[in-house]
């Protein structure tokens, strides 16, 4: 099948498809004959690539796993009943303002991933939603948000996080530096009375 063919069944961007190809991130076999690109699709799955999806939770404490349940199963009902058929389920538990959570930046990396389904968006993160959802869309990819209706910004959840992150950072790192220079106070104390 030509290479547009199966970018436009695929519901990906003849423009994104030509750049997977040349730097060689098409997810299936391609090869060029004379000025036609032929994708080879794996047989029984045709055009089934793009329309996988990625169910994917997130909550910032150990204290909620049972919400951390109840968002996953809530998901994947939704996408089932949309017809989209969930391939993975992610579950993360970390604050949305730690930009290195390594679950969902290998997620955020994967090629094959076409399709990201989540509860709501701040269990993306609690800034920057639209810049991800650009940058996946630019590159042929989808982020999808089931309940929408919290759209309006909670200005007052979104201080008291910063603030928590924030004294969460300042203070883990002070009782460490504090740990640190007791420990080398009673080294010196030890070693002082060795040398008596």
């Amino acid at each position: 099948m030509n290479l547009v063919v199966w970018a436009e069944g695929n519901g990906v961007a003849r423009v994104i498809a030509y750049r997977w190809l040349r730097v060689g991130r098409l997810p299936v076999p391609a090869r060029r004959v004379g000025r036609v690109i032929l994708v080879d699709e794996p047989a029984g799955q045709p055009g089934r690539w793009g329309r996988t999806a990625v169910n994917c939770a997130r909550l910032s404490s150990a204290d909620q796993k049972v919400d951390l349940d109840r968002q996953v199963v809530g998901v994947t009902a939704w996408a089932t009943a949309e017809q989209i058929p969930v391939g993975k389920v992610v579950t993360e538990v970390g604050s949305a303002l730690y930009g290195r959570r390594r679950t969902f930046l290998t997620l955020l990396g994967d090629p094959t991933v076409r399709r990201i389904v989540m509860k709501r968006r701040d269990r993306l993160g609690r800034f920057g939603f639209e810049c991800v959802q650009a940058v996946l869309a630019a590159d042929g990819r989808e982020l999808v948000v089931v309940d929408s209706a919290d759209v309006d910004d909670d200005v007052v959840g979104d201080i008291t996080e910063i603030l928590t992150s924030i004294c969460a950072r300042l203070y883990g790192k002070r009782a460490a530096g504090n740990r640190a220079a007791r420990a080398v106070a009673a080294a010196a104390r030890a070693g002082g009375h060795e040398a008596r």
